[in-house]
């Protein structure tokens, strides 16, 4: 009987299939440039912070927006106007200030008007660490058991609010302050402004 060598050129095209699987499996995610959230459907951390008013209230209870956002951040002005809308229309958002100055995150407010329940900074990062955020603005949706349900980067805007964070905040019962009236309101405002 004739003695069977293995041979390493096999290795090659099983190689080559593996990592063209996986590069195809990036590349067809939802968005491939996002990176993911390790904290999904898990406790959101505490928000270990210094408050700027009064204290931070539980994460959970309810739905709520938690936003990681700085005064020399340009995409935080970007969304800013529509946190206003969310907040005027009863969504609930804690505000985490990320490495700044408090001054200026008061002059911030101060000139754009202030969205949040409440606000705390995070003037080391470390809480920004324990998040997982990658950079600011960075958004969360906390359903009522005090869990993450979404991890939106970039400025939420309304497009976000249409696609990806709508679906979340309905899961979570927001669909009151996220329905089509809210949409259109905040679209027709947006439009009258430019």
């Amino acid at each position: 009987m004739a003695e069977r060598r293995f041979s390493p050129i096999l290795i090659v095209p099983v190689l080559a299939m593996i990592i063209l699987g996986t590069f195809l499996w990036g590349m067809l995610r939802d968005n491939p440039d996002e990176l993911q959230s390790q904290f999904i459907a898990q406790p959101a951390p505490p928000l270990n912070v210094e408050p700027f008013g009064g204290p931070l209230p539980e994460l959970g209870g309810e739905v709520m927006l938690v936003n990681f956002w700085a005064s020399w951040c340009g995409p935080c002005r970007i969304e800013h106007p529509v946190l206003m809308e969310l907040a005027a229309r009863g969504v609930p958002i804690i505000g985490i200030n990320y490495k700044d100055d408090p001054e200026n995150a008061r002059a911030f407010l101060a000139e754009l008007g202030d969205p949040y329940v409440a606000v705390g900074a995070d003037v080391t990062g470390r809480t920004g660490i324990d998040w997982g955020i990658y950079g600011v603005p960075e958004t969360f949706i906390i359903n009522a058991e005090g869990r993450i349900l979404l991890r939106f980067p970039g400025p939420v805007t309304l497009d976000a609010l249409a696609t990806r964070m709508r679906s979340a905040a309905e899961d979570a019962l927001l669909r009151a302050a996220l329905a089509e009236a809210l949409l259109r309101a905040a679209l027709e405002e947006a439009l009258a402004n430019q």
